[in-house]
């Protein structure tokens, strides 16, 4: 069967993790990716990210650009640039994570482009997008954690600002793009007209502010940290540790409450007075919490799990890394996919979690930077070898040596 955006030919300006993260579902779902990259600067500067490096590729380029091809361009100079306006005019969408500005400085917007494609998609991923007073400014996810409000929200009450351990606004604006540009090429398909997808860090952090920001405009909310990762309102709801190692237990419902007490030895606290509503339970979390402590260090974590599993009661173990990507469900669901590399030998990277269909995808590593430029030329472009080395000479695909 053929994967749902087979068909789908991406050029793709991007570098680091927020875009190429966004592009690798879509070279997983199908679609044909091909990253444009500068050859004069080494391409996608991840190729070179520590700390595992190897003749001008990384783990962590591995990480972000499987399935897709390389085509090295430089696209500062006429000749490059008009290799790159070819390939427009037979691809459905242009997509790019660079500074908001720098697209229109770069003619990567649809109004830059329509004349050779009007029915091109073009989604420029960004710090603080294409408009507003911080479109030149740089953004990173870091930089807009702590701008987003997500940090003063993060860790605990006596601690200072904290931040995620994974990069989620890189990764959640990732997916907000390929939703965007998924969303404008059926668009141009139904219509025949194009458009641009402004997506940003900054826009796609501040939605993620959700029920806290909501509650905070209407109410004038003031979040604030609450130890050891607990739910602002819903208790218990947050981190407990057993004898040797820490459980995330929930109970976002009362029949959830009623069936941890039972499990715990302890069914009268459900019908006390201190913990009988979610009114109660929080107003007395401290003292709650102090209680099911007492209980859980009493056992190990294995014994609780198990307990508390039977028992219908959301419960689940605060792995490590190594512990999460050997867990069963991990395995059974077929997350982690196996390719070979040359240099690195045989490789595993993390699946994509969408799943379209039934088939799970092919998978190829990483290309090397321009692995696929003459491919590229030859059956897209049709070009012959005489007007290959043409543009060559002229610097389309990065500096002519002088030797």
């Amino acid at each position: 069967m053929p994967r749902p955006l087979e068909g789908v030919r991406i050029l793709a300006i991007e570098q680091f993790g927020a875009g190429p993260f966004g592009s690798l579902h879509l070279a997983d779902l199908g679609a044909e990716v091909i990253k444009i990259e500068d050859p004069n600067t080494g391409g996608d500067v991840s190729r070179t990210v520590p700390p595992y490096v190897v003749d001008g590729d990384s783990l962590y380029f591995e990480s972000f650009n499987r399935n897709k091809k390389s085509l090295a361009l430089d696209l500062a100079v006429p000749a490059g640039r008009a290799v790159f306006s070819e390939l427009v005019v037979g691809a459905d969408a242009i997509y790019s994570n660079l500074r908001g500005d720098v697209p229109a400085a770069l003619g990567l917007r649809y109004a830059d482009v329509a004349h050779l494609n009007p029915a091109i998609v073009c989604c420029s991923l960004s710090g603080f997008g294409m408009s507003g007073p911080r479109m030149r400014e740089p953004g990173y996810d870091y930089i807009v954690q702590g701008m987003a409000g997500w940090m003063d929200v993060t860790g605990e009450p006596d601690g200072p600002p904290t931040k995620s351990g994974l990069s989620l606004v890189d990764f959640s604006t990732g997916y907000v793009a390929a939703l965007a540009l998924t969303s404008g090429l059926l668009a141009a398909r139904r219509d025949g007209v194009g458009m641009d997808c402004d997506v940003s860090l900054f826009d796609t952090a501040i939605s993620m502010l959700s029920y806290l920001g909501v509650w905070h405009l209407n109410e004038g909310y003031q979040p604030q940290r609450i130890s050891r990762s607990a739910h602002p309102s819903l208790v218990p709801f947050g981190t407990f540790e057993a004898a040797d190692g820490w459980l995330v237990i929930a109970c976002p419902k009362d029949k959830f409450w009623q069936r941890l007490a039972a499990a715990l030895g302890r069914p009268e606290l459900a019908a006390d007075e201190r913990f009988r509503t979610f009114a109660d339970r929080h107003r007395n979390a401290n003292e709650l919490s102090t209680i099911i402590d007492s209980i859980l260090r009493t056992r190990q974590r294995a014994d609780w799990l198990t307990l508390l599993r039977d028992a219908g009661v959301p419960v689940g173990e605060v792995n490590s890394v190594e512990q999460a990507l050997a867990d069963p469900q991990t395995v059974a669901r077929g997350m982690i996919v196996e390719t070979e590399h040359p240099t690195f030998g045989a490789m595993s990277t993390i699946a994509s979690p969408v799943r379209v269909g039934s088939t799970r995808p092919d998978v190829r590593r990483a290309p090397f930077l321009g692995e696929h430029t003459e491919e590229l030329l030859t059956e897209l472009l049709h070009y012959d070898r005489n007007r290959i080395d043409e543009a060559a000479r002229a610097g389309a695909f990065g500096a002519v040596s002088t030797d």
